[in-house]
């Protein structure tokens, strides 16, 4: 028996009533979930147990939504030391580490096929702090000092400062510290120095007026290269078009950080869990007077090869020389900054 053609409409419309009905009802958190399955996933690693200003840019990018305008979903995973970044990027645990140039070298000059792709704050943004007590690198023989892995960053520092006095490790006694645990082992007299980030240092400085900055490294190397991102040549390889969008959103990461000083230590103040004081005095240094983060690719052959040089002077290189275009893979950050086009240097 057919139905009356207005009985047809009516069921007809009967039907998309309830399958639109239905489809506006679908849970909030489901539509999330289909946003979230739409992005890549990738895995950074940074080389401090908490978040640094230093590393604020990955931070800015998640909170900003520079990722996700990528079609990215960054997961972020803290080390110790680069050394422990370089080591997790080897063995495949995290697709881009975020490391100072040293790992880098040594990896690069034990055969490593690895590359710089991008940096983020390439200039030293780290300072040794010690009771006013010792008043010269000279007063740190035979002191308990603080450092990490040796070969990473803040060992690296504390041997230019103790070259600098002619004394060498061997005149001190390494005690290894955690990074997080800096701060009280400088106040309970565990160790006598620290190499700190600047955050680190002001938050000391701020709470205990017994301690001073014995050398702030950027004014002591203002050439030294500082801040890279690393990826292994294989992963690039496998994945040219992740990398070149994952430098966007550091590039607009970086340019945020200069237009948007309260923005910037909000952010940064949730990240690194100082107190909003501690990372506004950060920021005035880093950011308004250091400049230490790029606007641009940030690769600067000149300091690097400087780099290079100085780890060698120190002894911390050995082996065969190392070319500057081994330690580099410019292709993804020309690519980004075909994207998003150059600024003027800040």
């Amino acid at each position: 028996m057919r139905l009356p053609r207005i009985q047809i409409i009516g069921v007809t419309i009967a039907i998309t009533t309830v399958v639109a009905t239905a489809c506006t009802k679908l849970p909030l958190e489901n539509t999330a979930n289909l946003e979230q399955a739409k992005l890549t996933k990738i895995k950074i690693g940074l080389p401090t147990a908490k978040t640094s200003f230093a590393n604020i840019d990955v931070a800015i990018a998640q909170e900003k939504g520079f990722f996700k305008e990528q079609g990215l979903d960054v997961t972020v995973e803290n080390f110790d030391t680069g050394v422990k970044v370089m080591q997790a990027l080897l063995a495949k645990g995290i697709d881009i580490g975020g490391v100072s140039l040293e790992p880098i070298v040594n990896a690069t000059a034990a055969g490593a096929k690895i590359g710089i792709i991008g940096t983020f704050a390439n200039r030293l943004t780290i300072s040794m702090i010690t009771p006013k007590t010792i008043n010269s690198p000279v007063d740190l023989r035979n002191k308990n000092v603080g450092i990490q892995d040796v070969g990473a960053i803040r060992e690296v520092m504390t041997r230019m400062i103790l070259q600098s006095a002619k004394l060498t490790p061997q005149d001190v006694k390494y005690v290894s510290v955690l990074g997080t645990n800096y701060i009280p082992a400088l106040m309970t007299g565990q160790i006598q120095s620290a190499v700190l980030q600047t955050d680190q240092a002001m938050e000391i400085l701020q709470r205990d007026a017994k301690f001073h900055v014995l050398a702030d490294m950027y004014k002591v190397e203002p050439n030294y290269f500082f801040g890279s991102y690393v990826a292994s040549k294989e992963w690039l390889a496998k994945n040219p078009d992740l990398a070149v969008r994952y430098l966007t959103a550091l590039i607009k990461a970086h340019r945020f950080v200069y237009q948007n000083k309260t923005d910037t230590v909000k952010i940064a103040t949730k990240a690194t869990g100082f107190n909003p004081n501690v990372v506004d005095k950060t920021y005035d240094v880093l950011v308004s007077q250091n400049k230490v983060f790029p606007v641009n690719d940030g690769i600067d052959d000149k300091r690097l090869a400087y780099t290079v040089s100085r780890l060698r002077s120190l002894g911390l290189l050995k082996g065969k020389e190392l070319d500057i275009n081994q330690l580099v893979m410019r292709q993804p950050i020309n690519q980004a900054l075909n994207k998003l086009g150059k600024l003027s240097e800040q």
